[in-house]
């Protein structure tokens, strides 16, 4: 089974107003809402390939029952742990430019998190627990490195989808899959990288820090594969970005979805492109059939 965990849940709040002025009173021409966390959407595009997840975290108020109700009403199984606290409500302005406003999030308790690290008991080796987003405030910086220590030594493949500190502190304890994109490659060792040939000594680095496997996206510009003591690149298909919001997550739920069905990292590779592909070029998460009509258009390569 595959576990996600979303720290701090989020309404997606989609708003365009074509001639948006500041100062003015402004009409929203479209909208729409979404349950948002990388964690959320990583489960999300799973149901969409058919591969069972349950989704973990914090919801609280009628913003937690919102998203809970809608992963409910999509087939996706869910356990969350109740807060007191509203969860949040991220707005995303799309006015010809994007510009975003994220919620803070609920407070977190020490019961709360026990109730969760309880949750997480049910693991069993074999299983796959995907760590994403950011950590709040509320808990210590060093949550996800402890998940990471705790259930990589129970056999369980750790996925963590986070940069910064927080990723070069997971590193040490051998996760399954991390999954930087050049910039947060850029943070992790202080360099500027521009090209996929910057990438791969870097790339490498990160597997002799302790990550079993790695991919480095690259927005338009594709995608490398760390494995196995090889480097794979993988093409773009081509298409019109729409939405950059969840691409990441969707190139993460390919992946492993691919992976926990036939064990082949090329394989899941190539789907983890597609999958991700078909987000950037839709209004919301990926489809199937968005999917499947990308998949050819992948091509993976071995490095030499």
């Amino acid at each position: 089974m595959i576990y996600t965990v979303t720290l701090n849940p989020s309404i997606d709040y989609i708003v365009e107003v074509d001639n948006f002025q500041i100062d003015h009173l402004n009409r929203i021409d479209r909208e729409s809402k979404f349950p948002g966390g990388k964690g959320i959407n990583v489960s999300r595009v799973l149901k969409t390939i058919d591969i069972p997840s349950t989704a973990l975290g914090f919801l609280g108020g009628f913003t937690g029952q919102f998203i809970q109700h809608t992963l409910e009403s999509e087939g996706i199984q869910t356990d969350f742990v109740n807060v007191e606290e509203d969860s949040r409500i991220n707005i995303k302005l799309k006015t010809g430019q994007e510009t975003e406003i994220n919620g803070q999030g609920p407070t977190l308790t020490e019961e709360n998190v026990q109730h969760l690290l309880t949750k997480l008991e049910a693991l069993q080796e074999g299983d796959m627990l995907v760590l994403a987003g950011s950590i709040p405030p509320s808990l210590p910086k060093t949550f996800y490195a402890d998940l990471t220590r705790e259930y990589s030594k129970r056999g369980v493949k750790v996925v963590v989808d986070a940069g910064g500190k927080v990723l070069a502190e997971v590193l040490q304890d051998k996760p399954f899959l991390v999954k930087p994109n050049h910039h947060e490659l850029s943070e992790l060792f202080g360099v500027t990288i521009r090209t996929a040939e910057e990438i791969i000594p870097y790339g490498k680095k990160v597997v002799e820090m302790g990550a079993q496997n790695v991919i480095v996206s690259m927005a338009g510009d594709g995608a490398l594969l760390f494995t196995n003591g090889k480097v794979y690149s993988a093409t773009v298909p081509k298409g019109q970005v729409i939405n950059s919001v969840g691409a990441g997550d969707s190139l993460v739920a390919g992946f492993i979805g691919t992976y926990s069905k036939h064990q082949d990292f090329i394989q899941a590779f190539q789907m983890a492109v597609a999958t991700g592909s078909a987000t950037a070029f839709s209004q919301d998460l990926a489809t199937a059939e968005k999917i499947q009509s990308l998949l050819d258009q992948v091509t993976i390569k071995e490095i030499q």
